[in-house]
C-alpha cells in the first residue's frame, strides 16, 4: 500500500493537483462496482451449494450501484479530457 501512496504523491507533485481530480472521480466508482459485483446474482436470496451443505445469503439489486460506478468512472474520464484540452489549469 505504501509504494502505491508513493507513486502517487510523485504523479501528484510532478503534474500538479489539476489533473489529480478526475482520477479520484473515477476512483471512486471502483468501490460501487465492486459492491455491484458481489451482488450481481440479486436481488433477493441467493443460496449455493457447499461441500458441508448449503449457504444462503440477502443480495441487493446490483443496477443502482452499476449506474453510480458507471456515471463516476465516466465522469472522471470526461473531466480529464476537458482538463487536457485547456492545457490542465484549474479552474478559476
Amino acid at each position: 500500500m505504501l509504494p502505491v501512496a508513493v507513486v502517487g504523491g510523485l504523479i501528484l507533485w510532478r503534474t500538479g493537483p489539476a489533473l489529480a481530480w478526475p482520477g479520484l472521480l473515477s476512483g471512486a466508482g471502483v468501490l460501487p462496482l465492486y459492491v455491484a459485483f458481489l451482488n450481481r446474482s440479486g436481488p433477493g436470496t441467493v443460496c449455493t451449494s457447499t461441500h458441508g451443505g448449503q449457504s444462503c445469503t440477502d443480495e441487493y439489486t446490483p443496477w443502482p450501484l452499476l449506474a453510480a460506478g458507471l456515471l463516476l468512472l465516466l465522469g472522471g474520464v470526461l473531466l480529464h479530457r476537458q482538463l487536457l484540452r485547456r492545457g490542465g489549469r484549474p479552474a478559476g
